[in-house]
């Protein structure tokens, strides 16, 4: 059995999107999100003898590395900033339309805070404020995602348990 751990939740309904959009089975593959990159060393503890992997955001590699070392999968920034870069602003913003929030989003925007910043800016936090924005759209974003144009460290996690 392969594990990959994760930070959170969504992290997980990412990469099961992500298999799903490449066909891949993952059966024998266990992802488990750990609460938090500080839980990496006990959650790894847990699956001892057993081949692990991480995916983890950019501030917390360095918790990862030092257990998982190279088996670390790493987002520049968050996956929500992953799947937006990989999907485009544009088309992002054309998906909120469609669902009937860009109005939302336009909302966001106008915030003291996030005024003046560009939508590619915006997009991940405004997603990362409501927990059910985050579990509804990454999936959809994953869903409009070519295979080739899937974030490296998505596709890496899957390749290295595959």
């Amino acid at each position: 059995m392969a594990v990959v751990l994760v930070e959170g939740i969504t992290d997980r309904l990412a990469l099961e999107a992500v298999a799903a959009r490449l066909g891949l089975d993952l059966a024998g593959v266990e992802i488990v999100p750990i609460g938090g990159a500080q839980a990496i060393r006990r959650a790894a503890a847990e699956y001892d003898g057993e081949r692990l992997v991480g995916l983890c955001d950019h501030n917390e590699e360095r918790f990862f590395r030092r257990v998982l070392g190279d088996a670390t999968f790493v987002c520049v920034k968050d996956i929500e900033d992953e799947l937006i870069r990989a999907v485009g602003a544009p088309r992002v913003e054309e998906l909120l339309a469609a669902n009937g929030e860009l109005t939302t989003f336009r909302n966001f925007q106008n915030q003291p805070a996030w005024r003046g910043r560009s939508a590619a800016e915006g997009l991940p936090r405004w997603l990362q404020s409501a927990d059910r924005r985050r579990y509804r759209y990454l999936p959809l974003l994953v869903e409009m995602l070519e295979p080739e144009e899937i974030p490296a460290p998505l596709a890496g996690v899957l390749a290295a348990v595959a």
